[in-house]
């Protein structure tokens, strides 16, 4: 384990690298529309690494320049009546219990835009969603949503808001101070500004042992410790931090602070025995997976439930070559018909998997297991549904 740059956090130079991966696709949401186009996808590498004091986990090999989040990005997860149900759960909260309504939100990567429509329609709030991937009219619901095309930077700060909301995004930033910094800025002159952060929750990674969620999108993980002093050192009080989606994310609300100096808390936690521990098992683990999906095609063709960045990063690790899974389920039709980055299986919907012989599936996230054990149902599919995170628990 060699010691790499300082931290971007906390600018400790007790970092520890614990995990290297080489040649991995930069992309994992980038719809490829032809197989040769996905197997030629630009590549680049994963060299994790833990800060020893404030407990950041960082890709001290990422190259921001390698990466375009255009039109034919596309990580959505409407699709899906699980993950909506999610969002208006979380819109709900906002609106009834933190009282997001008649204010002036900023959302910082809205993505296609669902969730800033909600949370603006049910608060009678006014939206501004900054995102280059970003597809639709530029303003809607009678001029009260805005988009704007693009990142959002320095150069929109004096676009007031009452609320900030940022899901999904920290971890594909490099300098998480910088943006921080900027939202900062923008809420100079409106102290009493509330503002929310989601981010996937490193703690859950590496206590789960999940190998297939570290990949080159996210070059930036964070435990509640060191989403705690990133937040402190750019100028916020952390009102809480909690687990949500059953663990697996991270959910931050914060103010603009006052004190002078700004009090920086730095606590590593568990993390960094934890990458210790994830760095001696990674390569038996990836064995294990390799062997064990050898050993369920021997019963029939096997396919993948998930074309988002966790099937992908799965399908590079133990199948580059297509040699045993058949085929990559998703349920966004905008995938369906395209080729998974770096490998190029073909993603397809559920109503396939019978054309393709699929007699069982992996599951990605188990957080769907039940949604997708009805669609199967439903369609009188007989595939057995089994769950990665399971696959992987017996004898490692």
């Amino acid at each position: 384990m060699s010691r790499p740059s300082k931290c971007p956090v906390c600018q400790s130079n007790s970092v520890t690298m614990f995990l290297k991966r080489e040649q991995v696709p930069v992309h994992q949401n980038l719809v490829m529309k032809d197989q040769p186009s996905a197997l030629k996808i630009p590549r680049g590498k994963l060299s994790l690494a833990v800060c020893e004091e404030c407990g950041f986990v960082f890709n001290q090999a990422f190259e921001p320049s390698t990466l375009s989040y255009g039109e034919d990005y596309d990580n959505t997860q409407s699709f899906s009546p699980m993950f909506v149900e999610y969002l208006s759960h979380l819109v709900r909260y906002l609106v009834f219990e933190k009282g997001v309504q008649n204010c002036r939100i900023v959302e910082v990567g809205c993505g296609k835009g669902l969730f800033l429509r909600k949370l603006t329609e049910a608060g009678g709030n006014t939206g501004y969603g900054f995102d280059p991937s970003y597809v639709g009219p530029a303003t809607d619901l009678g001029g009260r949503l805005h988009f704007e095309k693009g990142y959002y930077g320095p150069e929109y700060t004096e676009t007031s808001a009452d609320v900030i909301v940022c899901r999904h995004v920290i971890e594909h930033v490099p300098n998480p101070l910088d943006l921080l910094h900027t939202i900062r800025q923008a809420l100079a002159n409106s102290p009493r500004a509330k503002v929310f952060f989601e981010t996937p929750a490193v703690e859950w990674i590496l206590k789960n042992q999940v190998i297939w969620d570290f990949f080159y999108e996210h070059c930036s993980y964070f435990s509640a410790d060191s989403l705690t002093t990133v937040f402190e050192a750019a100028g916020f009080k952390i009102e809480s931090i909690r687990n949500v989606f059953g663990g697996q994310y991270l959910w931050l609300e914060a103010m603009v602070s006052i004190e002078e100096p700004a009090r920086v808390t730095r606590k590593p936690g568990l993390i960094p025995n934890l990458a210790k521990q994830f760095a001696l098992s990674e390569r038996k683990l990836k064995a294990v997976l390799g062997e064990r999906l050898r050993g369920l095609t021997a019963a029939g063709k096997v396919a993948i439930w998930g074309a988002g960045a966790k099937g992908v990063t799965l399908a590079n690790l133990v199948d580059p070559g297509r040699e045993w899974i058949a085929c990559v389920v998703d349920l966004n039709p905008g995938k369906q018909g395209h080729y998974l980055p770096g490998t190029g299986h073909p993603i397809v919907g559920y109503q396939e998997l019978a054309k393709y012989g699929v007699g069982t599936a992996i599951l990605m996230n188990p957080n769907y297991r039940e949604e997708n054990l009805a669609l199967l149902q439903e369609s009188h599919l007989n595939v057995k549904l089994i769950d990665l995170i399971d696959l992987i628990r017996e004898d490692v």
